[in-house]
């Protein structure tokens, strides 16, 4: 039996904060066309904390 969780299911229901928008963090997605050093790019829409319309941003997760 695998006890294995994903990046997504770790990132759905966090709260995200940015100069721009603060709110949660509703869905995930991997994006492998983004590269960063040591790190994986993930997709996130983030429903904000103040009512406006849900907003994607991109999202580094460093790898061990």
């Amino acid at each position: 039996m695998s006890n294995s969780i994903s990046i997504q299911s770790l990132l759905i229901g966090k709260a995200y904060r940015s100069r721009s928008i603060q709110g949660i963090i509703e869905d995930a997605e991997p994006r492998p066309n983004v590269w960063y050093v040591d790190a994986d790019a993930y997709a996130v829409r983030v429903r904000p904390t103040n009512g406006r319309r849900d907003e994607w941003r991109t999202l580094a997760v460093a790898r061990d």
